[in-house]
């Protein structure tokens, strides 16, 4: 199976809440069921997107990590 992902964030280098701040942004930017995706370096990151993706409702569909840089792709929710 293909999946498109619509925009990609590469958040690395940055530190909690800015991750966050600018994934919840570029998501405004976005139509409902549209993926993004983001790579971040923080490890906190791992627990953020999952909170947020649970407080905001927009499904976090992929979480990974390889060498230090965890992998997320987030769905925009359907309205």
């Amino acid at each position: 199976m293909s999946i498109t992902i619509a925009k990609s964030l590469d958040l690395k280098g940055l530190s909690c809440p800015l991750p966050i701040i600018k994934t919840a942004k570029a998501m405004k930017e976005l139509a409902p069921g549209q993926l993004l995706e983001a790579f971040a370096t923080d490890p906190g990151s791992v627990s953020d997107f999952k909170a947020w993706a649970q407080t905001t409702r927009n499904p976090l569909v992929e979480s990974s990590q390889d060498g230090g840089v965890f992998h997320f792709v987030l769905k925009k929710k359907e309205i």
